[in-house]
């Protein structure tokens, strides 16, 4: 059964269009992975399934009656409560009822107006057919394995994104849309997810650039590059090898094309007994072959990432000796003894808000521990990766965040043209001048990088830098990081 299909669908935004010609349908039971470079537009598909966007052209054709539920993007969503009321905020009426109740509930002990509140609430969550909904209310809220009544404000944004998705799910949508689900998940958190999304009976439709994660659920790969929406049935390796097929058989084809526009301008040119006998037809084939040349789209190209290597670090980069810290009294580190020496390359693994983050900024200095001693070694020269980018100016350009009004940086001890640099990490010109407000998270995963890459480092502290990061570019710093020869920390 067809949810939904999109027919001929095109959309812009002033620039070179996201979507042209774009068709899809979603079966029930389908669980697509939507993949491609990062800016090519995922998430306005998203949107333009979901209804948020309304596209320049074409049909979006929904089943009727039906009912979808969407996981943004961003990391968290700002929420007064509980884990509770957040939960339930995705029923409308109902779910202001069971509220209600919940809250009531919780309050009541013996006071007589509370019980006679209590009532009046019942009353009112029956009338409405609320209790129907409870129970499975209460099986989501257990599957997310967080207190109901724990504050949604005091959650890691792991744990917030579970909440997110309880939320969702609750009202038992017949399409659920999820864009870039695993972001800041723990490791048990996306295998959480994994089995939730696979017992889920309707159709999901999934952006993610978590490898492991598409090849484990996808049924079909439906790829998005320059305008164009290819579907590859089958699972993630299967659309590997196909496309690097298709790819090569592309290439082959432009080639040729190219090579017989050159012999066609050859000949137009030719003298002016060539161009008296010419035939008319021929010279509408050059045109339009003019034309179909001026509006190729050409395939992003691949990030150039350079990771300039200071002088090596002394031998010892840091030790920890009976470091403990806590937050209130809540202990997220104790007793630790730590040495870090040049060339470790140290994993950090854990579930969310355990203390990961913590760890790192009292491995960098920044942060003093409650008890316990920190010796940073000597000659150190550390570029920090923050999972919330908080490095960057939301309101300066991508330009003034990277070079701060100058021309020229140093990379590698070699100066660059700004402009020639960001290139490398696939900003056009076109988008270089764009507030860092404007971007995709990729673009400003992409961003950063090129920002701490512009001083030389030997120690490389990168926090969840996988997030919103394109397969190709993530690849692409996996073989970077496994040549520098400098100490990395990673999250």
């Amino acid at each position: 059964m067809t949810l939904i299909r999109l027919t001929d669908v095109q959309l812009g935004f002033g620039g070179p269009d996201l979507l042209t010609g774009a068709e899809l349908a979603v079966e029930a039971g389908e669980r697509i992975a939507l993949v491609g470079r990062n800016g090519t537009g995922k998430s306005s598909l998203l949107a333009v399934v979901s209804g948020e966007l309304i596209p320049d052209h074409g049909r979006v054709q929904r089943r009727q009656g039906l009912r979808m539920a969407k996981l943004s993007q961003t990391a968290v969503e700002p929420m007064d409560g509980s884990v509770f009321d957040a939960v339930v905020g995705g029923l409308g009426q109902t779910g202001q009822l069971l509220r209600d109740y919940h809250r009531i509930s919780l309050s009541v002990a013996g006071d007589a107006a509370a019980i006679a509140e209590l009532d009046a609430a019942q009353h009112a969550l029956e009338h409405a057919g609320g209790w129907s909904v409870k129970p499975r209310v209460d099986s989501i809220l257990d599957r997310v394995g967080i207190g109901p009544d724990a504050l949604y404000s005091e959650l890691s944004g792991g744990e917030k994104r579970r909440v997110l998705l309880a939320r969702a799910l609750v009202s038992e949508p017949d399409l659920l849309l999820l864009d870039e689900p695993t972001n800041h998940l723990d490791i048990d958190g996306i295998a959480w997810l994994e089995s939730f999304v696979t017992e889920f009976r309707g159709g999901v439709l999934f952006v993610s650039h978590d490898r492991a994660f598409v090849d484990r659920l996808a049924t079909r790969i439906v790829e998005l590059d320059r305008g164009k929406l290819t579907s590859w049935p089958g699972d993630y390796q299967t659309y590997l090898r196909r496309k690097q097929a298709q790819l090569e058989a592309e290439t082959a084809a432009a080639e040729r094309f190219d090579k017989k526009l050159a012999q066609e301008e050859v000949w137009i040119r030719q003298g002016i007994q060539a161009r008296r006998t010419r035939n008319e037809g021929r010279v509408k084939s050059l045109k339009a072959m003019r034309e179909a040349r001026a509006a190729r789209r050409l395939r992003t190209g691949t990030a150039r990432i350079n990771i300039g290597a200071a002088a090596a670090s002394g031998k010892q980069v840091v030790e920890l000796v009976g470091v403990s810290h806590a937050y209130g009294t809540d202990p997220v580190i104790q007793d630790l003894d730590c040495i870090v020496m040049r060339g470790d390359r140290i994993g950090i693994i854990g579930p969310n808000g355990i203390g990961k983050t913590t760890l790192l900024r009292i491995l960098l200095g920044t942060l003093l521990p409650d008890r316990g001693e920190v010796r940073l070694g000597t000659r150190l020269s550390v570029a920090y990766f923050d999972q919330h980018r908080e490095q960057l100016d939301e309101t300066a350009t991508v330009l003034d965040n990277v070079a701060g009004g100058r021309e020229r940086v140093d990379v590698g001890g070699q100066p660059r043209h700004v402009i020639s640099y960001l290139q490398d990490f696939l900003f056009p010109p076109e988008r270089i001048r764009s507030p860092v407000s404007a971007l995709s998270g990729g673009e400003r995963n992409r961003l950063l990088l090129a920002k701490l890459f512009t001083r030389p480092a030997n120690v490389l502290v990168l926090d969840e830098p996988t997030i919103d990061l394109d397969i190709e570019t993530l690849e692409l710093l996996e073989e970077r990081l496994m040549v520098f020869d400098g100490t990395v920390w990673l999250v």
